[in-house]
């Protein structure tokens, strides 16, 4: 709800340049995610021992909180510090995909993650065009307020509603528990599972680049008229790209394997972002949102399904802890860069940039899965029991 229009918002707060703006959006929108990189193997490991339900109902509180102070904020920096404080209690839904991966079978996890990714998305669709008409109707600061809001109902519909499962290891040859030595010795003794890993960070770099200053640009196609509500459109349309496709691009990597759809996915959403670059109304933008989003949408649960898959049970909580901060770390770098970037070069170099990346990134699982997979089987299930 507030995420289109967090650059107007900065503008709101005093007589700045563009450059400015366009810097402190991508500054703002990234140091939420410094404070969750460090915190989120923190909120991991102690979900492991006290139960993810517990930390979700946290993890909701603390951003709503963080959210209605945002809306009486009366200088960058405050907003700047409460984006900081926000981050060590960012990671609702990564700590859901860990919540609901680890108490399903690994044959159908990439079906109900996308089912996952489906609900989250529902959210990213309808949140910014509810925000753009709030923002347009009752301003900024009020919309962060009734945001907070729906921050407080989630603490509440997971502190009544939701039962936790203990899932115990059933595998003889499988440890009960294993050290940060060991977990990170499995993850970088296997090259594929270190890139699935890494295309996390890469992807989200590539997703976020754009977010920060997406506003800027509609601006600069569609001019000034209910740019609120633009700016939502042009967000929300890859949620809905997102939605359509999530669920079915899961349930086809259960079937076929998880890389090869993850290969092909990051291919396709580096030749939709090219032409970001070059277009000249807001209608190709849009267009062009969503077919991004229906690739972006698929490489989410997949990429969590295939860390299921190929991590022992007693250590999926903490590498999936370790995923999310791999996630962060590429939201932090890619709204500095996208800011940078634009500042510096243009908005179209964003995209031509951003589109580069992600080709390369599926040059590279490619290879990789060449080299190392493709005359081999997956990674054999977990064994499981609750």
């Amino acid at each position: 709800m507030v995420i289109p229009f967090i650059s107007l918002y900065i503008d709101s707060l005093g007589n700045f340049s563009e450059a400015y703006v366009q810097k402190w959006s991508g500054l703002v929108f990234a140091i939420t995610f410094v404070t969750a990189f460090i915190f989120s193997p923190i909120w991991g490991r102690l979900g492991d021992k006290i139960g993810r339900k517990k930390i979700l109902v946290i993890s909701a509180t603390g951003m709503a909180l963080s959210v209605l102070l945002m809306g009486y904020a009366t200088s960058v920096f405050q907003l700047f510090m409460l984006r900081f404080f926000m981050g060590v209690f960012t990671g609702f839904v990564p700590m859901s995909q860990a919540f609901i991966s680890v108490q399903t079978p690994s044959k159908i996890a990439g079906k109900v993650l996308g089912t996952l990714q489906t609900g989250s998305i529902t959210g990213t669709l309808m949140g910014p065009l509810f925000g753009g008409v709030l923002a347009d109707t009752i301003g900024y600061g009020a919309s962060f307020k009734l945001t907070s809001i729906t921050l407080f109902m989630s603490a509440i519909v997971v502190a009544i509603g939701i039962k936790e499962l203990q899932v115990k290891v059933t595998n003889a040859e499988e440890k009960t528990s294993y050290t940060p030595k060991e977990v990170i010795m499995h993850i970088v003794k296997s090259p594929m599972f270190l890139t699935v890993m890494l295309i996390s960070m890469v992807v989200q770099i590539a997703h976020f680049s754009i977010q920060p200053i997406l506003s800027l640009y509609v601006v600069e196609l569609n001019g000034p008229a209910n740019i609120a509500f633009m700016s939502g459109i042009a967000f929300s349309v890859a949620g809905l790209g997102n939605l359509l496709f999530a669920r079915r691009l899961g349930s086809l990597g259960d079937r076929i394997g998880y890389v090869k759809i993850l290969i092909f996915l990051l291919f396709m959403a580096g030749i939709f972002y090219f032409p970001g670059a070059f277009v000249t109304n807001i209608w190709q933008l849009i267009i062009l949102r969503f077919l991004v989003g229906t690739a972006i949408g698929g490489i989410i649960p997949l990429r969590v399904a295939y860390i299921r898959e190929a991590a022992p049970l007693s250590m999926q909580g903490e590498v999936l802890g370790y995923n999310t901060s791999l996630r962060f770390l590429g939201n932090v770098a890619g709204p500095a860069l996208g800011g940078l970037i634009a500042s510096s070069y243009g908005f179209p170099a964003v995209f031509i940039i951003t589109s580069t990346l992600l080709l390369a990134s599926g040059g590279v699982m490619l290879y990789i899965w060449n080299k190392h997979e493709r005359t081999s089987k997956h990674p054999m299930p977990q064994k499981s029991s609750s």
